[in-house]
């Protein structure tokens, strides 16, 4: 029984230690080498998307925004833009709901198939991000940085991603409180094959388009929690 016990044990620390190997070298060679070669296949297709954004309306083909990344630090994300100049201070701010008149008409397209992420192949090879981890949160969307509890900010404890675990449970109707719970919960059993799980989830998500439009203010407000306007 005790021979048992202590292959039970080697392999549970075996496994834990390869978690580990993976989270902390192979995973960003893996993102570096992804990004890197996405780059390089998709140059024309993004060529051509900057194109069209140019000749469908005003503005710069690429948006730049603050998010909050790895250990709390704010960068700038990139994407194609999909809506009008300042939509954020239009309309519903930072919710865009189906038939959103700040949208674009390639900003649509670029929306139903994700293309809009494409850009972000760049922040991965600035360390910025990774191709899976939670979706990095805006700077004042849900909530400051600092008003996350320390439970919270293990969020943080990873780099940012295109996709998440959160993302194949939801997208953009999930909760944040339940959105962070299971990004928390990513950061906490990230491996090589949650990793894989993940992306094929996303791929059948965006073939479905399922998920992909804000059903409505995703912020519960728990009844002691300090009323703030994101």
């Amino acid at each position: 029984m005790w021979i048992l016990h202590i292959s039970v044990e080697y392999m549970h620390n075996s496994e834990k230690g390869l978690k580990t190997i993976y989270k902390r070298y192979f995973k960003r060679l893996i993102d570096i080498l992804g990004a890197f070669f996405g780059i390089i296949i998709l140059a024309i297709p993004m060529l051509i998307i900057a194109v069209l954004i140019k000749i469908d309306s005003k503005g710069p083909v690429i948006f730049k925004q603050q998010r909050i990344g790895l250990n709390g630090k704010v960068f700038y994300i990139y994407k194609f833009r999909t809506m009008v100049v300042n939509a954020e201070h239009t309309g519903s701010g930072v919710y865009s709901g189906k038939g959103d008149a700040r949208v674009t008409r390639v900003g649509r397209i670029l929306r139903a198939t994700s293309a809009d992420e494409f850009v972000q192949f760049v922040n991965i090879l600035k360390g910025d991000m990774s191709f899976v981890g939670p979706r990095p949160p805006l700077t004042y969307h849900p909530w400051p940085y600092e008003e996350y509890t320390e439970e919270q900010k293990k969020m943080f404890s990873v780099r940012p991603g295109i996709t998440g675990w959160a993302q194949v449970h939801g997208r953009k109707d999930v909760e944040w409180h339940k959105r962070i719970e299971m990004n928390v919960w990513y950061t906490e059993n990230v491996s090589l094959w949650l990793d894989i799980k993940i992306c094929f989830m996303t791929f059948f998500k965006v073939l479905s388009n399922a998920d992909n439009e804000n059903v409505g203010e995703t912020v519960a407000k728990e009844e002691n929690e300090k009323e703030s306007v994101h």
